[in-house]
């Protein structure tokens, strides 16, 4: 699943394309909005908070997105379209006039109204580190409140930090070395809470550092831990180790680690 430094990136090359562009097609192939028509609407912003996308209108409507597992964003240039075989998959089309056109595939969640109305949809989840007025008081408190709560299972919850997913989640614990099991209250988590923020926007925002948490962009080099099961750990050469993800178990998903870096305690 896309995660809160991709999705801010994302919205970083919609801007380029879209923003201050006025629409002469806009489609929301979605049962709850297939008749909206968003031409001649003008887009002023894209916006995000966690994981979800926000596109703004000079209307004062919103349209938000999730990805999830499946969706993704694709932007042709004029006088360009996607191959004829995804065009099924199309769940929202902006194209600008006489400009590039913004196509929606396979999005999972595509909602559309008033500002408002848009933002309560996120107003339940945490503080976002990539915003710039990032809460890290909010975010502290919202860590240390888990308790007995694994720390690796905190992370990964949007209504404590929105942003960090799977890979930011374990590649944290590796960094601040940490048992990916240690209770919540039991870390540092002014240090913790640091880390995530400078991480995940150096990640956002430096040219080829996107979710390469090691500083080496090599194939298979890029990650500590993530997706690293049974291989060396590239700090100390134990075998890094992995659980699998319990289906159905938002706490439970795929766990690596270093034994010997993130010793149990």
């Amino acid at each position: 699943m896309p995660e809160g430094d991709t999705v801010f990136a994302l919205a970083a090359r919609l801007r380029r394309a879209l923003d201050g562009a006025t629409l002469r097609a806009g489609r929301l192939n979605v049962p709850a909005h297939a008749v909206e028509n968003l031409v001649g609407r003008t887009v002023v912003a894209h916006r995000t908070h966690g994981k979800h996308l926000f596109t703004d209108f000079d209307d004062g409507t919103t349209l938000h997105t999730h990805l999830r597992m499946s969706g993704s964003w694709t932007v042709v240039r004029a006088g360009r379209s996607i191959p004829q075989r995804v065009r099924p998959d199309v769940r929202v089309q902006l194209a600008v006039a006489d400009g590039p056109t913004a196509y929606g595939i396979l999005l999972p969640v595509v909602d559309y109204g008033f500002v408002t109305d848009m933002n309560a949809l996120v107003a339940h989840l945490g503080p976002d580190p990539l915003q710039p007025m990032f809460d890290t008081d909010t975010a502290v408190a919202n860590v240390v409140a888990q308790t007995d709560r694994p720390i690796i299972a905190t992370l990964l919850d949007q209504k404590v930090i929105a942003g960090p997913g799977n890979l930011w989640a374990n590649e944290l614990c590796f960094l601040r070395g940490l048992w990916p099991w240690t209770r919540s209250s039991d870390v540092d988590a002014e240090k913790l809470v640091a880390l995530l923020e400078r991480a995940m926007r150096h990640s956002a925002t430096v040219p080829g550092a996107m979710q390469v948490t090691t500083g080496d962009s090599r194939k298979g080099r890029s990650h500590w831990v993530a997706g690293r099961a049974g291989k060396p750990c590239l700090r100390c050469g134990t075998l890094v180790r992995v659980v699998a993800e319990v289906p159905g178990n938002p706490d439970r998903r795929r766990t690596w680690w270093c034994p010997r870096c993130q010793p149990e305690h």
